[in-house]
């Protein structure tokens, strides 16, 4: 997977890739063989006998924005491509609560395929935006139910701007 992200006022490139239970990320040039280990929103990172403590934190409101503790320094951290982490195929993995399925570019909301308390399946169709001359359908990035659809057919979106929240029956 691959990625850019604004870290304060630097920008960074990031590609991540999993396999055999080792993760490599190249950080702006920089190469990390990993052991990587999860528990909720904190993983313990082993590179080359080292133990580091990571903790990850969506800030507020913001799809992709994210507070990021490592070394006892806190960063902020902001996706500037979040297209890339919804088409991971196994994306739902990571989504414990509500999540935001937000407009990839701006554009004009051509449909809505969905209401509150629907149940969806992960892939599912939520809301059809036209952008560009194109229509691009907004998919739920998991199986769950549709907590709330902040659009409706007709409105104007900006990019990243949240139009539905999918998540578990009882986050509705």
């Amino acid at each position: 997977m691959k990625l850019k992200a604004l870290m304060g006022e630097r920008e960074i490139s990031l590609a991540i890739e999993e396999g055999d239970g080792r993760v490599r990320a190249l950080i702006d040039g920089r190469s990390y063989d990993l052991e990587v280990r999860n528990s909720g929103n904190s993983y313990l990172l082993l590179n080359q006998g080292k133990v580091f403590e990571c903790r990850v934190e969506k800030a507020a409101k913001s799809g992709d924005h994210f507070l990021v503790t490592l070394k006892h320094r806190r960063h902020s951290m902001t996706i500037l491509d979040p297209r890339r982490l919804r088409a991971d195929e196994n994306s739902d993995r990571h989504h414990h609560g509500p999540t935001e399925i937000a407009a990839q570019m701006p554009g004009k909301v051509v449909r809505v395929l969905v209401q509150a308390g629907t149940p969806v399946e992960k892939g599912a169709g939520v809301v059809i935006v036209e952008a560009m001359k194109m229509q691009n359908e907004m998919k739920s990035p998991r199986a769950g139910l549709v907590v709330s659809v902040n659009v409706a057919a007709g409105d104007t979106v900006n990019s990243g701007e949240v139009l539905a929240t999918v998540g578990d029956a009882n986050d509705a």
